[in-house]
């Protein structure tokens, strides 16, 4: 991940804080970006913040927990995955 912000060196060791305490989260595994405007870190996925996943926050933390809600959000239920999983799978045989 990468900090954009007028080098914020402290942020960016939180970021891979973070990442190292949440391995397995959407922010550690999918590296989003990471800008600073002002007071809020923005975490963003996709092309821009209309059409990307984003997590905004007064710190680096809140920003990638408010990424990795609304990442998880994006995301179909469990089921719906498993369903269409099968049906993938189906149409390889």
């Amino acid at each position: 991940m990468e900090v954009k912000s007028n080098g914020d060196d402290e942020a960016v060791l939180r970021v891979e804080q973070y990442s190292v305490d949440h391995p397995g989260s959407p922010s550690a595994v999918r590296r989003p970006k990471i800008f600073r405007e002002g007071d809020t870190f923005i975490v963003l996925l996709g092309r821009d913040v209309q059409h990307g996943i984003v997590g905004l926050g007064n710190s680096v933390q809140n920003a990638l927990r408010a990424f990795d809600l609304q990442y998880r959000n994006a995301l179909p239920p469990p089921e719906d995955r498993i369903v269409a999983a099968k049906a993938r799978a189906n149409g390889r045989k």
